[in-house]
């Protein structure tokens, strides 16, 4: 039995009690000093570097590709906020706690959805440009599903991501170029692969390791020194075969994390979305996502008989929120014994695709699908994780300096089910308030000592334990879910770790291998999670417990890694609906605290 984790100052004071865990991987051979360093570049990444570089901060920011190349790029749909006539806060709080099926942290919903309307207004004023309605010059919304309002913002049609992420890049690079008024800077480090948080002897965090694949320029591993380490890693979507995310998101910030004594909450929500274009029941990687907002301009889904399958079943129908509709396509393909049904847009017509939805229509198009003259086969994939590193509402971990936002963090927003185009907007509200409160840390001048070495090294699964993950997530823990597949999943994973098999050795240190060691760790987190929700609730469905069980699983489960033992998960229950912030966690006591090998 295992009690609740304390908070980050309880941590700070018990000096090296925690000890580290790591990848196997050589020392550093070169390193970067820094005031934050900022992992990630999508807009929750970019977001927090600018503010902190605007108040005079040296930052540096890693990315895995290039600085565009994250997660945020492929946002289609848009982003929701309270900006329209007739709308509020109040209304987008509500729709935001039905989604998320009772597990919905309150107070951060309705900062994200009071601050929102601010914070996008502030995003135009840095450049990004979105679409506007003819002739008013208003912001032109549409609608997606588990809205009941138009409120998503979104620019060149479908492709909203794509211009944010251009015009942060644009802003990062004028900085870098010049810095900022007030002395702040940054330096970007691309291809780099972040490993692990380094700490110093009282266990405050002291910056990250890291290897740049080749293409940056630095070759190696090397290291960021730094008080303040900013997780925006995004998701990790290729924990599953086929899934709307990029190759680069392979969960690595909740690895990171859990190896640092981070707490991790909510891992089990993973949101499946509806409608991916389907390829084929062998089809991996990252598919084609068919965004929500075709349904929210009228697309129907029909089966393969012409049946519009999901009215009736949900009072918003096609618009429901994303669990119930991808639970309908679901039991739709069990009942007609099928893989996949259809989205019925032909009656947009040519003009309203080649306008509203170029990116979509081109995607289909390349696929040999013409959406204008057939319907589009589309099929759930794994989309978003709602669940990630446990924060409080200034984005702090449980681990002293070290903070998570947007899909890598877990804030309470989401509950167990993300509503659709809030991910933008938690992204840059909840940046902002990280960025805050760096700058908050920063003006008192302390810094950590230097990174202290030792630490358990984990042993390095070989690479293709990445596609042996995939297929074993897939069969045992998607859409559908029950106490046997979970339990076969589970041993499965655990074969696959090094230490758990006997392995004399590590494989061999490299991107491969440590990407491998990232998702097999996630996968297990996310397995064991599941498999103690005894119920179905938001995208997290058991087959053999089909109802939600408010009595006793209204409340979040939280996981962390046994630093004694790296192959045991300690899993735990938060005594109620609630998401303290986690300075709180010692006044917090945890209800069922357990531990799963």
């Amino acid at each position: 039995m295992t009690g609740p984790r304390t908070g980050p100052q309880q941590h700070a004071s018990q000096g090296g009690a925690f000890p580290a865990l790591r990848l196997a991987a050589p020392e550093p051979s070169w390193a970067i000093e820094a005031d934050v360093a900022v992992v990630g570049s999508g807009v929750a990444g970019l977001t927090a570097a600018l503010r902190c570089a605007t108040a005079g901060l040296r930052v540096v920011i890693v990315t895995k590709a290039l600085l565009d190349a994250g997660s945020t790029r492929w946002a289609q749909g848009g982003i929701a906020a309270a900006l329209g006539e007739g709308d509020s806060p109040e209304q987008h709080l509500a729709d935001t706690l039905v989604a998320g099926a009772g597990l919905c942290d309150e107070t951060a919903v309705r900062l994200l959805v009071e601050e929102g309307p601010d914070a996008v207004r502030r995003l135009i004023d840095s450049g990004a440009v979105f679409d506007t309605e003819p002739g008013t010059g208003r912001i032109e919304l549409t609608r997606e599903g588990g809205h009941h309002r138009r409120r998503i913002a979104h620019a060149g049609g479908d492709a909203t991501g794509a211009e944010i992420s251009r015009a942060l890049v644009a802003a990062v690079q004028d900085v870098r170029a010049s810095g900022t008024p007030g002395g702040g800077s940054m330096e970007t480090v691309e291809h780099a692969l972040v490993l692990d948080l380094l700490k110093d002897a009282a266990g405050r965090t002291a910056g990250v390791s890291l290897h740049v694949m080749g293409e940056g320029q630095h070759d190696g591993v090397g290291a960021v020194h730094a008080p303040a380490v900013v997780l925006a890693t995004g998701g990790m979507g290729q924990v599953f075969s086929a899934t709307t995310n990029p190759a680069v998101s392979t969960g690595d910030g909740v690895a990171l994390a859990l190896r640092a004594g981070a707490e991790v909450s909510d891992l089990e929500f993973v949101q499946f979305h509806p409608t991916v274009l389907y390829l084929g029941s062998d089809a991996e990687g990252q598919q084609p996502l068919i965004s929500e907002a075709v349904r929210g301009e009228g697309a129907h889904l029909v089966d393969a008989d012409g049946v519009r399958f999901m009215v009736g079943r949900h009072e918003l129908a096609e618009l429901a929120p994303r669990d119930i509709v991808a639970k309908g396509i679901t039991r739709r393909c069990q009942e007609q014994g099928v893989e996949h049904v259809y989205l019925d847009a032909r009656h947009f017509g040519a003009r309203m695709w080649a306008e509203r939805f170029p990116t979509i229509l081109a995607a289909c198009r390349a696929h040999g699908i013409d959406p204008v003259t057939e319907p589009i086969p589309v099929a759930p994939a794994a989309h978003y994780a709602s669940g990630g590193v446990r924060t409080d509402l200034a984005g702090r971990t449980t681990v002293p300096g070290l903070y998570a936002c947007g899909e890598v963090a877990c804030t309470g927003v989401h509950g167990a089910n993300r509503l659709a185009s809030n991910s933008l907007l938690e992204g840059l509200v909840f940046a902002e308030r990280i960025a805050d409160s760096v700058v908050g840390a920063a003006s008192d001048g302390a810094r950590p000592g230097p990174p202290v070495a030792g630490g358990r090294e984990l042993p390095l699964p070989p690479a293709e334990a990445r596609g042996a993950v995939q297929r074993v997530m897939t069969r045992g823990a998607g859409v559908l879910r029950s106490a046997e597949s979970l339990a076969t999943a589970a041993a499965e994973l655990a074969a696959l770790d090094p230490a758990e098999a006997g392995a004399v050795k590590s494989a061999e240190p490299g991107t491969e291998t440590w990407e491998a060691a990232n998702l097999r760790l996630v996968a297990a987190v996310l397995v064991a999670a599941a498999r103690r929700r005894a119920e179905t609730r938001g995208c997290h469905w058991r087959e053999d417990h089909p109802d939600s069980d408010d009595s006793r699983w209204r409340r979040h489960l939280v996981v962390t890694l046994d630093p004694g033992d790296p192959r045991a998960l300690t899993v735990r229950t938060t005594d109620g609906t609630g998401f303290p912030p986690v300075a709180d966690h010692a006044a917090k006591p945890a209800a069922e605290p357990e531990e799963t090998p």
